[in-house]
């Protein structure tokens, strides 16, 4: 919500109008200088709307304010210049909302275009919420980082690698919007308060690595030449695109970092462009690869969780390069989503894989649910029930 600054206002004043944390305010406010605020700049009140209201017969701006638990003074910062003793019926005003509903609903299909739209609508409720592109896939889709608190650890999530994967994507957009109704309705999640975890740490969260084959999985081919034909030519023929994981150009973006990435080539069935396993021709071939890579050499992350499925396991080791620490935070991820822990896996060039061998520093890889990819929606709510606390755990930990 976007307010006028009024002679006298501060954000310290706003957030005792509206109970929102200062920090949030202030975090929402960054063109803004917080210590002195002048007449008419544009100051943002997070976790709040504007709804319309139509004057009835008995509305006074103190009974309207006082049935949605809010000070008068709120309803005069939203509607300047009103006339509060002689409303009229059928006037139309502007009246406050606080927020107390998810914008997410991550138990449909959920493409490229839906999440933007749902990330456009977080970033206006919530503009402490930062976002900022950090590359392109191969049609052009933006890649967008998200990045929440202010903390000196810095945590990473990324969902999305493989296309008929999708449903990861839903299970962190979910919580990324109950996370931001938590912090600024002051309540908790699971019992746990989690202010403190916007001052201890930094998220980063990629939700959709790979936006081509999503879409690829959910729409059919894209409009785009070759890549209309390609994708048709890779698949067999067939217009069936349910068990796709790679890219649009056919390379598993899951194989192809530098960690051992020879390996992975020389082994794996496909040797040009497939639905799945193609490592490419060399490591760090595809725009989608390049910039979660550069994401992460730019970032300092402290620990990285990639989201997969299916298998309810959680891999955290990699050539014996994973920290002492990995083993205590795995140990609390296994305990609070029931998933097994599972430490070797005969598997290289992923992104976890090069995480831990470049950094030693805690990496995961986070297998939902269990079946057959790409899993029903009928699994949603259990898979994100089962989450729900390994999120929490990776930013407290």
């Amino acid at each position: 919500m976007k307010v006028i600054v009024r002679r006298g206002d501060t954000l310290w004043y706003y957030s005792q109008l509206f109970a929102i944390p200062l920090h949030l305010l202030i975090d929402s406010n960054l063109h803004l200088n917080s210590n002195h605020m002048e007449v008419g700049e544009i100051a943002n009140i997070p976790g709040f709307i504007i709804k319309p209201h139509t004057i009835v017969s008995g509305d006074t701006l103190w009974k309207l304010a006082k049935s949605r638990t809010l000070m008068a003074d709120a309803l005069f910062l939203v509607n300047p210049g009103i006339d509060a003793e002689n409303l009229q019926i059928g006037q139309t005003i502007q009246i406050p909302e606080r927020v107390v509903n998810p914008v997410v609903n991550g138990n449909r299909k959920y493409d490229f275009e839906d999440m933007m739209k749902d990330i456009q609508e977080l970033q206006s409720i919530y503009p402490f919420l930062q976002t900022r592109s950090i590359g392109n896939s191969v049609l052009g889709k933006e890649l967008l980082e998200l990045r929440l608190g202010k903390g000196k650890k810095r945590v990473h999530w990324n969902g999305s690698f493989h296309a008929n994967e999708w449903i990861t994507t839903n299970v962190i957009m979910t919580f990324l919007n109950e996370y931001l109704l938590a912090l600024t309705n002051m309540a908790p999640i699971r019992g746990f308060y989690v202010e403190p975890l916007y001052f201890e740490t930094l998220v980063s969260i990629v939700p959709m690595v790979n936006p081509d084959g999503v879409d690829l999985v959910l729409n059919g081919p894209p409009k785009q030449e070759p890549y209309q034909q390609e994708v048709v030519k890779i698949n067999n023929g067939s217009l069936d695109f349910k068990d796709w994981k790679a890219n649009i150009r056919g390379v598993d973006l899951n194989n192809q970092f530098p960690a051992n990435w020879e390996i992975e080539k020389k082994r794996k069935e496909p040797k040009s462009p497939a639905p799945r396993d193609y490592p490419g021709d060399a490591p760090l071939t595809e725009p989608e690869v390049i910039a979660i890579e550069k994401l992460t050499r730019s970032s300092n992350f402290s620990s990285v969780l990639a989201f997969h499925t299916q298998g309810e396991v959680i891999y955290w080791g990699y050539e014996g390069f994973e920290p002492p620490e990995a083993e205590k935070l795995v140990k609390e991820f296994s305990q609070v989503s029931g998933y097994k822990a599972v430490r070797f896996v005969d598997s290289h060039a992923g992104y976890k894989d090069w995480f831990i061998q470049e950094w030693r520093r805690p990496g995961f890889t986070f297998e939902l649910g269990k079946g057959v990819n790409p899993l029903p929606l009928t699994q949603f709510e259990e898979i994100y029930q089962e989450t729900i606390g390994a999120f929490l755990a990776s930013l407290y930990m």
